[in-house]
């Protein structure tokens, strides 16, 4: 649609010595990167941008013009280019397929950087670990988040609250464990009891009783499915400690 009109376009946007607008900046590099050639008019002062809301009979900056048309703010501009909006409700595995990815990133460096080769069964010991790391501490920096949407589906929290608390601390300190090879029955124990307690109760929630739900395993207030990747996490730590018991006994 905006390939029909002269790329051209006149953007105004807050710029003051305290507060830059960062959606100014960024409807500033959208119209950068979509080749317009823009004037840019800075409002510096409070004074500058009240009167320029009211003359204009708009709420909030920044305003993109083009060719002589007011589009609107960041959002508006985006639609008008095409793009989709960033919806923060939206249902989305993204954080934790982000965090599990992070988590053999750093797996493979630290095996590299120990070993010679990024390949080795250390490496899948440590992934595990760094995972159950990274998960508790998203769960623990907003624990009463967490403990909100774990008590949801989470048959031991919703008969006993406390555990909630527990949890993730206690994936904390599993991950931990396996990460220094150390106490190798005490850490499996406590992947085995948590990773089971949450297996059977993602399958109750969601394959018997079909439940919709967030899953609580990045904390609180995230809009992961409730569904196959959260049973994969309780399977996985259950993998991992009759792994370590296998491999390590009881180191």
């Amino acid at each position: 649609m905006d390939a029909q009109l002269p790329r051209t376009a006149l953007l105004v946007r807050m710029a003051l010595p305290d507060n830059v607008c960062p959606w100014g900046l960024r409807a500033r590099h959208l119209l950068r990167s979509h080749g317009y050639a823009f004037e840019e008019r800075l409002l510096t002062s409070r004074e500058e941008v009240e009167a320029f809301k009211a003359a204009n009979g708009v709420k909030t900056t920044p305003q993109v013009w083009i060719a002589g048309q007011r589009i609107g703010g960041h959002d508006e501009l985006r639609q008008w280019l095409g793009l989709k909006l960033h919806d923060s409700k939206a249902i989305s595995y993204r954080p934790v397929i982000t965090l599990f990815a992070m988590a053999g990133a750093m797996a493979l460096a630290l095996s590299m950087a120990t070993m010679g080769t990024p390949f080795t069964l250390h490496a899948a010991e440590w992934f595990v670990g760094m995972a159950m790391c990274l998960l508790a501490f998203l769960k623990l920096k907003d624990i009463e988040g967490f403990v909100t949407g774990f008590i949801g589906y989470d048959l031991l929290a919703r008969a006993w609250l406390p555990y909630a608390y527990v949890y993730a601390w206690a994936e904390a300190a599993a991950g931990v464990l396996m990460l220094s090879g150390q106490l190798v029955w005490l850490s499996s124990a406590i992947a085995l009891f948590i990773g089971g307690v949450g297996a059977v109760s993602v399958i109750k929630a969601v394959y018997i009783e079909k439940r919709e739900l967030t899953c609580a395993c990045v904390g609180g207030g995230s809009n992961v499915p409730l569904g196959f990747v959260s049973l994969l996490e309780n399977v996985t730590m259950i993998a991992m400690a009759f792994w370590m018991l296998a491999m390590h006994g009881a180191a």
